[in-house]
């Protein structure tokens, strides 16, 4: 039998924003029930690390359950059918040509024209568990850029209203930085304002980078440097956890809890005796009353990924929220049809719900300097070059962050690893064994002190524009475990996007130029476009506009895209209600107990990661539902 509780507010998922607004809603004494797709974190974080040390492929999802591959009789892994689990789980590993649209190995059910590249978790915090810490404030033009520049959507909100809890939500979350070094780009802080912790200090790397551009002309009339990055990461003991030490694993996981994640919040929200956690609680409809209200949360139970339903449940609460990431709280909502009454969906009289997925597609290119750089040391990334983030160009094509990567080549070719096979085989598929021969000894030492240790990659997050064609929707043919429709998704990058690479490209070669350093970055060909769901072309004339392929004195360019996992839209905020989801304080336009907060209510990308905004806006959320409650 089902059974049937009531609470102030319940909450659907438990990973940054969830886990914010449950803490806040505790300490006021209200009554909230978590329901959340995974297992208990508590019982999973020393079994994750173990399987992120044994994982062959040490992509975001390894450490993370249920096991993203499954070996056959002859031990040979491939991805795991998705179909065969109760919580299915995206994975890099499916972005291959033979596998981004195989259903019996990816569990989004990808339309195309290309490949949605970005993953993320659905058990205990979910993404968050996962993410870099790198925690930006996006600059006061990302939110008016359709004022500002002509193009995009204004967000209904301004810098101005969301500063305050920004700093709210660095306080909460942990974020090490120096405000000083923050307030490019008319990014505003208030007098005296402090960072909890001071800012982690500069890599060797990054020292190279600010040293080699210091000489380099403005790009686009804009001065480049290097400025370090804001990071939800210990620089020293805070909240009885220990200060980063250098481990270069920030994604997936941090092996000593550092860096903050929804976890951290969520053990403190637990403290409260007013909050309730279920987990292995897969929600399954919102169901609408007579007044328009939502009136109750159906869910489904489990005890093995593997295993099927165990049971259901139905939470009643005076609001609701839902906080389960840009993919899964769409497919929540179209699911939930109420046998007719609301046929497209819970909150979507705009049909605007599943419209506008966006990421920050990639461009990812590597090189090899002059001098060591000592790379594969701290945390994956310590500063970025935040100058490309916003200027006059927005008008033409899209702006981008650099990220400066100091795990060498782990990203672009697997290093080092791969340079090291290549040296012991006498192969060359990183291109730094040029002579192809075998080393063994002192030989094998020098090569590989020379290769691994002037390696560093430049990471350039381009900003993406919202389409109506970049959906979240439900499968028509394919299910998890629990009978559930997995997620349809329709992908593609739009003209302004594709310059946003094309200018990316010039600025990277531009630098290594000035800094001396021989690029590696691999060329992509048209066969490469052709075959590879990541990959696409552009044409454009002598002043950057895009035209048919083969036009007379055109340029066609081609390149390969990396998902970012900063994972947006889908349910967007907006002042009207036709054309939006839910209004500036995150509440449904069409039910006025519902709430849906995390990055799906974006209206755009902006430029910089979105966990710090979306936690600030979590926290305002929480605010706004304190005082619907009185």
């Amino acid at each position: 039998m089902a059974d049937t509780n009531h609470f102030d507010v319940v909450i659907v998922g438990a990973g940054v924003s969830g886990a914010l607004i449950a803490k806040q809603l505790g300490a006021a004494g209200k009554s909230v029930c978590i329901l959340e797709a995974g297992i208990d974190y508590k019982d999973s974080a020393a079994e994750a690390l173990q399987r992120f040390y044994t994982a062959q492929a040490k992509v975001p999802e390894s450490p993370y359950t249920p096991a993203i591959v499954t070996p056959d009789a002859q031990g040979v892994q491939s991805p795991s059918n998705p179909s065969k689990h109760v919580i299915g789980r995206a994975t890099t590993l499916t972005l291959g040509e033979d596998s981004w649209q195989n259903s019996n190995q990816a569990y989004m059910d990808q339309q195309g024209p290309l490949a949605f590249a970005s993953t993320y978790e659905r058990v205990g915090g979910g993404t968050g568990r996962h993410w870099l810490g790198t925690s930006l404030r996006f600059p006061p033009n990302d939110f008016k850029m359709k004022t500002v520049y002509g193009v995009e959507e204004d967000w209904p909100i301004d810098y101005d209203d969301l500063e305050d809890w920004y700093g709210k939500a660095e306080h909460e979350m942990g974020v090490s930085a120096n405000a000083a070094d923050q307030g490019y780009h008319d990014i505003g802080f208030p007098s005296g304002y402090s960072y909890p912790m001071p800012q982690i200090l500069d890599s060797l790397v990054d020292d190279a980078v600010k040293v080699g551009i210091s000489g380099l002309e403005p790009q686009e009339g804009i001065k480049l440097e290097v400025t370090n990055t804001p990071a939800a990461r210990n620089s020293v003991p805070f909240q009885n956890r220990r200060q980063c030490a250098g481990n270069t694993n920030c994604i997936p996981i941090c092996p000593i809890q550092a860096k903050w994640d929804p976890t951290v919040t969520l053990y403190e929200a637990r403290q409260s005796p007013s909050v309730e956690i279920r987990f292995k609680s897969v929600a399954s409809e919102i169901v609408v009353g007579e007044d328009n209200l939502v009136s109750s949360i159906k869910y489904l139970t489990y005890d093995t990924f593997d295993g099927g339903q165990t049971g259901s449940g139905e939470v009643t609460a005076e609001r609701y929220i839902i906080a389960a990431h840009a993919i899964e709280t769409p497919r929540l909502l179209l699911m939930s049809t109420n046998d007719g009454k609301t046929p497209n969906g819970v909150a979507n009289s705009s049909g605007a719900v599943g419209k506008h997925l966006m990421d920050h597609p990639i461009y990812l290119s590597w090189a090899h300097t002059k001098d060591p750089v000592f790379g594969y040391r701290g945390p994956l990334s310590t500063s970025g070059i935040e100058s490309m983030r916003d200027g006059a160009f927005r008008s033409k094509h899209a702006a981008f962050r650099i990220e400066i990567g100091n795990e060498g080549w782990n990203f672009p070719i697997g290093d080092p690893y791969t340079t090291t096979l290549d040296f012991v085989l006498g192969t060359n598929h990183s291109q730094l064994n040029d002579s192809g021969t075998a080393q063994q000894g002192k030989g094998l030492v020098t090569a590989l002190n020379h290769a691994l240790t002037r390696q560093f990659r430049l990471g350039f997050l381009v900003e993406q524009t919202p389409e109506d064609n970049c959906t979240v929707g439900l499968s028509a043919t394919y299910k998890d475990r629990l009978g559930l429709p997995r997620p349809s998704i329709t992908y593609d990058l739009s003209d302004y996007t594709k310059m946003g690479f094309v200018a990316a490209k010039k600025v990277s070669s531009n630098i290594y130029a000035a800094m001396g350093a021989k690029e590696f970055t691999k060329t992509i060909t048209k066969e490469d476009a052709d075959s590879d769901p990541t990959s696409f072309s552009v044409t454009y004339d002598a002043n950057g506009a895009v035209v048919p392929e083969g036009t007379a004195g055109a340029t066609t360019e081609y390149f390969q895209y990396f998902g970012a996992g900063h994972i947006v839209g889908t349910y967007r905020m907006g002042s009207d209600s036709t054309n939006s989801v839910v209004d500036k304080d995150q509440r449904s336009w069409d039910h006025q107990n519902l709430f849906l907060v995390g990055s799906g209510v974006f209206p755009t990308v902006a430029t910089g990661n979105p966990t710090l905004t979306l936690a600030a806006l979590a926290l305002w959320a929480a605010d706004t539902v304190l005082a619907d409650l009185g």
